[in-house]
């Protein structure tokens, strides 16, 4: 039985531009209760304000294939983009434990599956929310501070969120708690809230 505290993953989730970046750095600033952090891997170019092993592991595809071939992929998840296809995939590598709390940013496929392996009480959504409108306003104006814009791949993304993160898939999964990002400071607040009293 696990105890207290302890071994927990927070899946923070929500659509593009829901502020979920901003939102998982603040939680991990704040620290409501001891949390570490489970660094995933992608194919997809690093961006201009991104760096190797903060946001991401940054790796080819054929590391991605030697890692699935070897049985260390716990979760991933294909985008078939304007540039071609991008993996995201969280392994199992080391980082995580039986003895300390977890955030994460994560998919709606991507909690799943780690629900799926390490057991549902062990995963605790964290699901943005954001009213569509004003998300595709900061898409827009975060895409706009790109070095190179890429704003049809943007536009292919909104349009992805509304089917990935539709409300019958989150009700499939049992997400029906979700916080929205209108103020952010009321948000963070809502969330450590919710972090420090485990989940509940």
């Amino acid at each position: 039985m696990l105890s207290e505290h302890k071994g927990r993953i927070f899946c923070v989730m929500g659509k593009s531009a829901s502020g979920k970046d901003s939102l998982y750095k603040a939680i991990l600033k704040r620290q409501p209760i001891p949390l570490k952090t489970i660094t995933t891997y992608t194919t997809r170019p690093i961006r201009s304000n991104e760096h190797d092993g903060v946001e991401y592991h940054f790796t080819a595809v054929n590391d991605f294939r030697n890692m699935q071939d070897t049985g260390k992929v716990i979760e991933y998840r294909c985008y078939h983009t304007v540039f071609g296809d991008w993996y995201y995939f969280t392994a199992d590598d080391g980082q995580i434990d039986n003895e300390h709390d977890y955030l994460t940013i994560m998919t709606l496929e991507g909690y799943t599956s780690l629900r799926r392996y390490f057991g549902n009480e062990r995963i605790i959504p964290i699901y943005i929310n954001v009213e569509d409108g004003l998300r595709l306003e900061r898409a827009l104006e975060r895409e706009r501070r790109q070095e190179h814009p890429a704003y049809a791949e943007m536009c292919r993304r909104f349009l992805a969120d509304s089917e990935d993160f539709s409300g019958e898939k989150l009700k499939e999964q049992g997400i029906t708690q979700y916080f929205e990002n209108n103020d952010f400071d009321a948000c963070l607040e809502e969330i450590c809230t919710f972090i420090a009293q485990g989940g509940t």
